[in-house]
Formats: C-alpha cells, sequence, structure tokens
C-alpha cells in the first residue's frame, strides 16, 4: 500500500469553469507521504479582473482578499515545487489538471504529472445511486464536513476520502489505486498586441467605460471580444 499512498491533494478554486477563458483564484495542496500529511500549500490568485457576485458568493473569495495577492506565474512555481516527484490526487482531477496545464504553458512552464481521481474511485466502490460529487461522498463514507467551498478545505476532504477508500477497497482491487498519467495538451494563450490594448484603451477613454481587467493581462481572443462587445454596445470611438 505504501506506493499507493504518495501524493499531493490539491483542489483549486476558478473564476469560472472554461479554461480558455477562466482563471485560477486559489490553490490548495497537501503533500502526503506515506500516508502521512507532511506539508501543505495555500495560496490566492489574482485573476487581473474583478470578481463576478456569483463567483464571491460561491468561494467565499472576494476582491478585497486578492488584493496584493501573487500572479499565476509564482503560485505556479510554487506548487510545482511542492508537488514534485509526486502524482496529484483530486475530485475530478483532469478538470484541474486542465487550469494547472493551461496557467503552466501560458508561463513557458513545464507541469507534467500522473493523477489519481477520487471521483473514478467513488464511481467503482459507491453504489449506483448514491451521489459521488466531494461532499455526497465524504458523507456516504462518514467523513467529516470541512469548509466548503475553499481550496485547502477541499483538498483535505480528497485526502481523506482516498485514505478511506484505500483502507476498504485496496485489497480488492489494486490495480484502481494506480496513478495515471494525465494528458492534456493545450496551446499558449497569446498576449493581446500593443495594438489591440491601444484600441481597448481608446474605447474605455472614449465612452467612459470602467474596466474590472487588466489590460496588460488579458490574451488576444479576450480584448478582441472586448472591443466587439463594446463597439456593438456603443459604438466605436471617434476617430484621433
Amino acid at each position: 500500500m505504501r506506493e499507493r499512498n504518495m501524493y499531493t491533494a490539491l483542489d483549486l478554486e476558478m473564476t469560472g469553469l472554461d479554461v480558455k477563458s477562466d482563471r485560477i483564484i486559489e490553490i490548495g495542496a497537501i503533500r502526503v507521504e506515506h500516508g502521512v500529511v507532511t506539508g501543505t500549500f495555500s495560496t490566492l490568485v489574482s485573476p487581473g479582473r474583478e470578481l463576478e457576485a456569483r463567483v464571491q458568493e460561491l468561494t467565499n473569495i472576494t476582491d478585497r482578499m486578492l488584493e496584493g495577492a501573487p500572479g499565476i506565474r509564482e503560485a505556479m512555481e510554487g506548487l510545482s515545487a511542492f508537488t514534485e516527484g509526486l502524482p496529484i490526487l483530486g475530485h475530478n482531477i483532469a478538470f484541474d489538471y486542465r487550469f494547472l496545464k493551461q496557467a503552466a504553458v501560458d508561463q513557458g512552464m513545464c507541469f507534467e504529472r500522473d493523477g489519481i481521481d477520487t471521483l473514478a474511485l467513488c464511481r467503482r466502490f459507491m453504489p449506483p445511486d448514491e451521489k459521488k460529487n466531494l461532499g455526497s461522498a465524504c458523507q456516504y463514507y462518514g467523513i467529516g464536513p470541512q469548509a466548503a467551498h475553499r481550496a485547502l478545505a477541499d483538498a483535505f476532504s480528497a485526502h481523506f476520502l482516498y485514505q478511506t477508500l484505500l483502507k476498504r477497497h485496496f485489497e480488492e482491487k489494486p490495480e484502481a489505486f494506480m496513478a495515471k498519467p494525465l494528458n492534456y495538451h493545450v496551446k499558449r494563450r497569446q498576449p493581446a498586441t500593443k495594438k489591440q490594448k491601444e484600441v481597448l484603451r481608446d474605447l474605455i477613454k472614449y465612452h467612459k467605460i470602467n474596466l474590472s481587467a487588466q489590460i496588460d493581462g488579458l490574451t488576444r481572443n479576450e480584448v478582441s471580444r472586448m472591443i466587439d462587445k463594446i463597439v456593438s454596445q456603443c459604438g466605436r470611438a471617434a476617430e484621433r
């Protein structure tokens, strides 16, 4: 069981569910060696934009909390070092991995990890009619609730869930607990061009728009969509 007891449990909070347009706002991770928690990693991450009200309500993370938070590069460097040499574990880990991989590629970093998915294990070992989201699975196995919708708390929940599944089912199906390669190939999101940013700034100034996003951190596609939206709703700016 020892080789199945070495991993980093992690969870993310994001601005939304679209890996191409949404951003990570919190990372929580637990390093587990031989079944023992040997360290934790937790950081808020500045997304370079204001959070929508629904995101603040769901995550209990506010814009004020994100003031002064590190950017994604600093956060990814810390996480990469923290998880080095171990597979990553989580509930539907492939979903979180997509965000991590996209963030790493955007920063010119390498982040290749194997993964252990507690959701896949729950689907294998829990009764078919039981709900298998993280909260429901923990309740089914009698695991006490952590603080909901915060990354480190959910990482601990995934860790406790995995330990319970491991004790109950490893001898029955040891192959189910093997870490598997996480294969997700992404292209780097291209930063906005100088010309795009100039056009956007002119539109914002001309129409007196209060933009919540930091323009220098936007991608080409994001700036293009913003320009199109402003032009369609407010019209073009007067020529200089």
